[in-house]
């Protein structure tokens, strides 16, 4: 190895790899550690140089100063301590280690047998010991630069009664994009391309989610299939993006021009943020990174510490209740606010986090430091509000300034618009903000993420085109995947020539989307749905990086003109502010006349009584909602037939304009005036808006 490099006492804070201008600082918490090196490797990460035990220990965290290290090198950690699994310790210095806060992550992992403490296949199991060096199997971390030239960059800051969510994969969106360069395609700078900005504003677009972006790596059992992971959800580090997300010679600095030309079209960007766990797993997992830092304090442990307590059904629990940890999660969603200028976060299995082992807890350490946060104040906060464990559904229970995935919306909007029976009074809540669930402390309709598809589950297209998901490719036998999908294949499962089935299937998608314009809360699109993008009938396509899961940009009529009805829908949506209001509606005067803010109708056109809510609504009913300034009919109907309505008193004098209309595919500002008291006939799987 290289002569010795020079080192003083440093400062235990920040933690990382800290560059100064003259020097880097090196901090790391462990609290059972016995000695922490510092390894330096040359430039290909494939020699290691320097090896040099960091020499203070203060407050359970290792550090030191080092003058002559720069930005670009990369560097691991080597941490000893006792190797006692029964006790919860896994120690093993033979073992290199990224570090938590690493910024930069430089070449992939190799699988091999050395990366795990304990040696595959003994009869001890995980309570052997493996003296193997892993360096050669392990990516390395780099020091980083952090100054970037931000200029006149401003965040959007839409606000929350505007907001139109966009989930996005960083590869998916442009590996097929033919106008972006072939090197850039699937990475940041792809995403940042002027085309696909373009035609997110022209959807209407407010606020791309990022499917997760934090540095992860392919699991051995994928690879070992040739497959990988293509979603992203085993993170191994909160501070650092994704190496694939950037072509080789590049860095974060993409992905901060990402941001700022994606702000320059006044969209923001949110990322899908997994703290819930690692991608250690269980305790037969490798040794990468936490687990050999300090098991026992980044993992929540089992009732025998050899274990670790999981309910996420990914083998671990980040151990979020501890200080540090804590910290860390604290610090890394700063770090992506303050120096990436991130505008939110979505946070998968937000129960977890949340936790106090098997109950869930609103005033955990996790929820009250995000509540008093003074940065976090400012951006948008997402919950998926379920985990695997006990107690693990909680929509609508996490706190004000949090808005939450509404699986409910989804499930009951589903059943509804396929024509179950009996899901008007469901489908009554929904449209207007799922007050039953979100209108407690002062809480908005925004709080309710309303989606009808996601990353996970059936695509749009395939929602109406599969009966039953189809998820062979996945390796798992079709057993992985959720099996109640609520869906309906119109006819002909899966790919069919039939002229029918296809139109049938193209309404279904446009009264899909005008039901989730029209419903109060924020709306969230997956990516390519408005493009017609099919998985074949997977419904869990979490492995599958390839056609199967990019967006097909070709020029198809069909695909275009369903893209420019959803525009439309959303146009609709802005230009309406009852479609999308900032408050909840439960029937109070308005207006100079004193009518209800709300009325829910039968078909000739009268309030709906109690009787009509448990026996006559069945699959159909229509709904006005009032202001100072006007009003707005929504009328929806999914049973197969016709329904005639007779139209309600408008405002005033005049009659309703009609604006929308699914089943035809019609979006019109110019449509001829209809008086109160005609009658209109709306088609079968249609939904119709009105304005006076």
């Amino acid at each position: 190895m290289a002569e010795a490099l020079r080192a003083t006492a440093g400062l235990p804070y920040p933690l990382g790899a800290t560059w100064d201008g003259i020097g880097v600082n090196i901090a790391v918490f462990s609290a059972h550690a016995t000695r922490v090196d510092l390894c330096l490797f040359d430039d290909d990460g494939r020699r290691e140089t320097t090896r040099i035990a960091l020499p203070e220990f203060t407050h359970e965290v290792w550090h030191g100063y080092f003058p002559d290290l720069r930005p670009g090198q990369l560097y691991g950690l080597r941490v000893d301590g006792p190797y006692a699994p029964e006790a919860g310790h896994r120690f093993n210095a033979n073992k290199l280690l990224l570090d938590p806060y690493a910024k930069a992550i430089h070449g992939k992992l190799r699988w091999h047998d050395s990366l795990h403490g304990y040696r595959i296949g003994h009869p001890k199991a995980d309570l052997s010991f493996d003296r193997r060096d892993s360096a050669r199997a392990m990516p390395k971390c780099r020091i980083i630069d952090p100054a970037h030239t931000w200029g006149e960059d401003r965040r959007p800051r839409s606000a929350w009664s505007e907001t139109v969510i966009y989930e996005a994969h960083v590869k998916g969106m442009t590996a097929r994009r033919e106008d972006v360069p072939e090197e850039l395609r699937g990475t940041f700078a792809g995403l940042a391309s002027p085309g696909v900005i373009e035609h997110l504003a022209r959807l209407g677009v407010t606020t791309v989610e990022l499917m997760p972006i934090h540095a992860f790596f392919d699991e051995r059992y994928l690879t070992e299939r040739g497959l990988t992971n293509y979603w992203g959800y085993a993170t191994l580090g909160f501070f650092a993006p994704a190496p694939r997300y950037m072509p080789p010679g590049r860095d974060l600095r993409d992905l901060k021009l990402m941001v700022q030309r994606l702000h320059g079209a006044g969209i923001e960007v949110i990322l899908d943020v997994v703290y819930n766990h690692t991608a250690e797993g269980n305790h037969l997992g490798p040794t990468l990174s936490f687990r050999g830092i300090d098991n026992l304090s980044y993992y929540v442990p089992a009732d025998d510490p050899r274990y670790v307590f999981d309910t996420t059904g990914c083998g671990n629990n980040l151990n979020i209740r501890h200080p540090r940890v804590l910290q860390m999660v604290m610090d890394s969603l700063r770090y992506w606010v303050e120096d990436c200028h991130i505008d939110g976060f979505r946070f998968d299995l937000a129960v977890t986090l949340s936790r106090d082992r098997d109950k869930f807890d609103q005033n955990s350490p996790f929820l009250d430091a995000v509540a008093q946060d003074p940065v976090l104040a400012h951006v948008k906060m997402i919950s998926e509000s379920w985990d695997l464990g006990p107690n693990g559904y909680q929509v609508g229970a996490f706190p004000p300034a949090w808005a939450e995935w509404n699986g409910r919306y989804r499930d009951a909007m589903r059943g509804f618009l396929k024509g179950d029976r009996g899901g008007v009074p469901a489908l009554a809540s929904h449209l207007l903000g799922s007050a039953d669930i979100f209108d407690r402390r002062g809480r908005r309709p925004w709080a309710s993420v309303n989606f009808l598809t996601a990353h996970d589950g059936f695509t749009l297209m395939d929602l109406y085109s599969y009966n039953e998901k189809r998820n062979q490719a996945n390796g798992e036998d079709g057993r992985d995947g959720h099996n109640d999908n609520r869906s309906w294949n119109c006819g002909a499962e899966g790919e069919t020539e039939d002229a029918g089935v296809i139109d049938l299937r193209d309404r279904m998608r446009r009264f899909a989307i005008a039901a989730l314009a029209v419903s109060h809360g924020t709306p969230m699109l997956l990516m390519g749905d408005e493009l017609g993008r099919t998985q074949d009938g997977n419904n869990n396509a979490y492995c599958q990086d390839g056609p199967l899961t990019w967006v097909d940009w070709s020029d198809d009529p069909r695909a275009l003109a369903f893209r420019d009805f959803v525009a439309g829908a959303l146009a609709l949506r802005r230009e309406l502010p009852l479609l999308r209001s900032a408050r909840y509606l439960h029937g109070d005067p308005v207006g100079p006349e004193g009518r209800p803010d709300v009325r829910w109708l039968r078909r000739d056109g009268r309030d709906a009584t109690g009787d009509d809510w448990a026996n006559g609504l069945d699959r159909d009913v229509a709904v006005v909602l009032r202001d100072e300034l006007g009003a707005v009919l929504i009328i929806a109907n999914a049973s197969d037939g016709g329904v005639d309505f007779t139209l309600p008193e408008a405002v005033g004098t005049g009659g309703w304009r009609p604006r929308l209309d699914s089943g035809a595919g019609d979006i019109d500002p110019d449509a001829p005036l209809v008086a109160a008291g005609e009658v209109l006939s709306v088609p079968g799987r249609a939904l119709f808006v009105l304005s006076s």
